[in-house]
């Protein structure tokens, strides 16, 4: 009974909702801010300033339901954003289905930080879907401080990922993990539909609402550039 009940649940969030959709999307842009600084503001945690420096792309997926009861039975909705030569782009709005975390009983929110490492990892970014691990190789990315004693991100992976749940932050596993564009919700904040393309190259109007997101990633890029 407890699978139907979850399994129900996790459908449910997988539709995407037409109404309220614009209050929804400036909260998810938020609250995708406020798990970055939260992170970040963690003594001797969070994402190693060497890599959040030298991130092309962050996407932040602010508590993602993940169920431990079924096989690939994880759902989010997410927010990224790129480097472009004004600073970060407008914000994209994604969903995110599958990826693994190891196997959990029960459901959990977990907040997810994905960082785009090189121009191909961001290539696919622009795309309106790709899956990790097949179109973006993916791997757990290092926590602390400094990077410096863990070289080989630079090499082996084109999108490192983070997990925090129930207080803990490390890097996460996400596989098998398939991002696509939440169209909805990207009318709603736009008035109109706007490629995942033209809004991380910067070519569209960032409404005052990406404020939150925008300002909180240039804060925490330039502390790292600065380190």
């Amino acid at each position: 009974m407890k699978r139907v009940v979850l399994a129900c649940a996790l459908l449910g969030c997988s539709l995407f909702a037409s109404g309220d959709a614009e209050n929804k999307a400036v909260a998810r842009v938020r609250a995708a801010a406020d798990v970055l600084d939260e992170i970040q503001a963690a003594p001797d945690q969070g994402i190693p300033r060497e890599i959040l420096g030298s991130a092309e792309c962050v996407a932040v997926v602010p508590s993602m339901l993940n169920g431990g009861f079924i096989v690939g039975a994880r759902y989010g909705r997410g927010v990224a954003s790129c480097r472009t030569p004004k600073g970060w782009s407008p914000p994209v709005f994604f969903g995110m289905e599958g990826g693994s975390f190891g196997f959990q009983i029960g459901a959990q929110a977990v907040d997810l930080i994905m960082l785009i490492m090189d121009d191909n990892g961001m290539r696919n970014l622009l795309s309106s879907k790709f899956k990790l691990g097949a179109d973006a190789s993916v791997a757990a990315g290092p926590v602390g401080r400094h990077a410096a004693a863990d070289t080989d991100w630079r090499l082996r992976a084109q999108v490192l990922s983070y997990s925090r749940a129930r207080g803990v932050f490390a890097g996460a596993a996400l596989d098998g993990a398939v991002l696509k564009q939440d169209k909805d919700t990207t009318r709603e904040f736009y008035g109109h539909m706007v490629s995942s393309e033209s809004s991380l190259q910067g070519l569209v109007a960032a409404p005052r609402e990406a404020y939150p997101f925008a300002a909180t990633l240039a804060k925490w890029a330039q502390a790292a550039a600065a380190k």
